[in-house]
């Protein structure tokens, strides 16, 4: 039931109407009896389904730039802007504490500067993280398994997904 009550203020976070907007995506054991699931798009529209409640409501559309992110301090590249957030309770294995978090992303830049960039600050905030073409795997400072994936998208510009768990 927690989960539920802090799920409006996730939602909450970061509402703008201007601008494309960021989608979010927020999964709380969704089969179980106090699970519940709720879903932003990038325009603003919000579903929530639960045990207890269940209904469709329109905010100020979610935009998220580089400075609405932390890992460990770390930020995403500077003038970033977040286009998704898909938050599971549980990892494909469905074990308790097996969750996982996808960031997606787009940066102003070309993916070897952001993998650099994000390389070093990683490193120092106590990810073990190596390149691997235009990725990043390893693990965070606390073992769970960590991947970014970068993708061109024209000239200095680039996509990526960062996955944790």
């Amino acid at each position: 039931m927690r989960l539920l009550l802090l799920a409006p203020a996730l939602l909450l976070a970061a509402c703008d109407r201007s601008g494309t907007g960021t989608t979010l995506s927020i999964n709380a054991d969704a089969g179980a009896d106090n699970g519940f699931v709720a879903t932003v798009s990038n325009q603003g529209e919000v579903a929530i389904s639960s045990p207890v409640f269940s209904g469709k409501l329109k905010l100020p559309k979610l935009d998220m730039d580089a400075e609405d992110f932390d890992m460990n301090g770390v930020h995403l590249y500077p003038g970033s802007r977040i286009t998704g957030i898909d938050v599971q309770s549980r990892g494909n294995g469905g074990d308790k504490g097996d969750g996982r978090v996808r960031v997606s992303f787009s940066s102003p830049a070309a993916p070897q500067k952001v993998l650099g960039w994000f390389q070093e600050r990683l490193n120092h905030a106590g990810y073990k993280v190596t390149p691997q073409e235009n990725d990043l795997i390893g693990t965070t400072d606390d073992n769970k398994p960590f991947r970014m994936e970068l993708a061109p998208t024209g000239e200095d510009k680039a996509r990526g997904t960062i996955l944790i768990g």
